[in-house]
Parts: structure tokens; sequence; C-alpha cells
């Protein structure tokens, strides 16, 4: 990849890759760094990496950066009861629909919500999406559905909702 490619990827995929990572860590700072590890990894192998493949090396970049971040998280940091039932009570004022949908978002496991985002936000295929989570094709679609199936469990029907 030439370095004119490489600012076209800059160009062309970071808003996306920001948004994705948005989505997953609700944190703007920490999405920034998301973003600024996978361009900078990306930057560090741009002879071996494909400028037709550089999405997908983003996105998986992107993706195992998160999930580093959300190990850290796990053992630095937890709710005491008071904070959980503070956050809680928080939550039950409802503002709007996609308020609604965030906090849907926000209760599923991680693998679920990040193929969820890639495939219905993102827009990739399942085996795009495979190849940046690590998962065959199948799995893809069983946590798709599983994802979905709990959304909808959560939300019901947008009847109710409207």
């Amino acid at each position: 990849m030439t370095q004119q490619e490489y600012n076209t990827c800059v160009d062309s995929h970071s808003n996306a890759l920001y948004r994705f990572a948005m989505k997953q860590l609700r944190d703007r700072d920490e999405a920034c760094e998301i973003v600024q590890i996978s361009f900078e990894k990306l930057w560090l192998k741009h002879r071996d990496v494909d400028f037709l493949k550089a999405k997908s090396y983003l996105f998986t970049t992107a993706y195992r950066a998160m999930m580093d971040f959300w190990r850290k998280a796990k053992r630095s940091t937890e709710l005491t009861p008071a904070l959980e039932q503070q956050s809680s009570a928080q939550d039950v004022s409802y503002r709007g629909l996609k308020e609604l949908l965030d906090k849907a978002l926000k209760s599923l496991p991680e693998i679920q919500r990040t193929v969820l985002l890639l495939r219905d936000y993102e827009g990739y295929n399942y085996d795009e999406i495979g190849h940046i989570t690590g998962l065959n094709e199948s799995q893809v679609k069983v946590y798709i559905f599983r994802a979905r199936q709990k959304m909808k469990s959560l939300i019901g029907s947008l009847e109710s909702v409207l």
C-alpha cells in the first residue's frame, strides 16, 4: 500500500471505524484511541496490507483492540451494589427510541453486539464478519440471530414503543 492509498483509507474508513468503536465503547476518548491504534497498526504494516483489504484489516484491528480494552476493564473495575442501584434508577427514565435501542444494544453480550453492529450498522456480510471476529460463518449467523431475538424481547413490538 502506498502513502496515497493509506491517506485514502483514512479519509474513507475513519468515520465508519469511529462509529463502530463508539457504539461498542460508549466513550469518545476510547473510541478515538481505538481508531488511532487501528490506523497506526495499518501504517506499520502498510507494505504487507493490500489496499483492497485495508477496511477489513482496520475493523479486525479495532475489534481486537476493543477486546483488549474490555479485558482490562473487567479486571480493573467493578460496580458496587449502590452504584448499580443508582445506575438502574437512572435507566428507568425513557427519553426516546434511540436511547431505548442503545440500552438494549448495551445489554447484549460483547460478541453479539459486535456482530450485530458489523452486520446492521456497517453492512458487512457474514464472511467478512467472520474474518474480522475470527468466527466461522455459521457462528456469526447464530450470534446475529440471538442478538436480534434478545433485542426484540427487550424492546417488544414497535407499536408499543411508539
